[in-house]
């Protein structure tokens, strides 16, 4: 699967992706989604593409499913990247008497977007894993959301779409440069961590 000229991506997640976009006049944000946006422009300028960020902060799988017709099946994109499961599990550890969405039920919502994207589209699907919660790789979000990204791991092989390592590349930074950090708040990207994830999406489609 490659990008071509003139395509259109389509970028779907929570505030990770959101990352300011709705402060920024042309709706594409401060994060990773620009730090793409602008690699394309200065690297691949004839591919002309067009770059659209639907992030929107606080989401979980099911906010996705809830608002998936209109902001993503409904704009007839090339690709879709969907980067969710962070706040799956940081609501289980700061807002446990709300409607969870663990791992099975995760996967099932999950599988949903998938299947209508199939059913409904031609559009390629690229899938992120979720980053991390705080920057000790042994927190105890960490540790939850192993669960989320081996289900992650697993649909990508069944439905055939992009692996995006996310979590894993989060964790091996940590790892070798425990003196670095990734985020302002354990979660959300600072300049560095933008970096990152620009760097990881683009590396597992294939640019350098």
């Amino acid at each position: 699967m490659k990008i071509k000229s003139g395509q259109k991506i389509i970028f779907i997640g929570d505030s990770i992706t959101e990352d300011l976009r709705f402060e920024d006049e042309i709706g594409l944000g401060a994060g990773y989604v620009r730090y793409i946006h602008d690699y394309f422009l200065v690297k691949h300028p004839r591919l002309n593409l067009f770059i659209e960020n639907k992030g929107i902060s606080g989401n979980r799988i099911i906010d996705l499913y809830n608002r998936w017709n209109e902001d993503v099946l409904s704009q007839k994109a090339d690709w879709i990247s969907i980067s969710i499961g962070v706040n799956d599990v940081w609501r289980q550890l700061d807002k446990p008497e709300i409607e969870q969405f663990f791992p099975d039920k995760f996967e099932s919502i999950y599988r949903k977007l998938l299947d209508s994207i199939q059913q409904s589209t031609n559009s390629k699907v690229i899938m992120m894993e979720p980053t991390v919660i705080g920057e000790d790789i042994d927190s105890e979000g960490n540790k939850r959301l192993k669960s989320y990204v081996e289900i992650i791991k697993q649909l990508c092989s069944e439905y055939n779409t992009i692996h995006v390592p996310m979590h894993q590349s989060f964790i091996t930074f940590l790892k070798q440069n425990s003196n670095k950090k990734l985020t302002i708040d354990g979660v959300h990207m600072n300049s560095l961590g933008r970096m990152l994830m620009m760097n990881v999406w683009l590396n597992s489609l294939g640019f350098d």
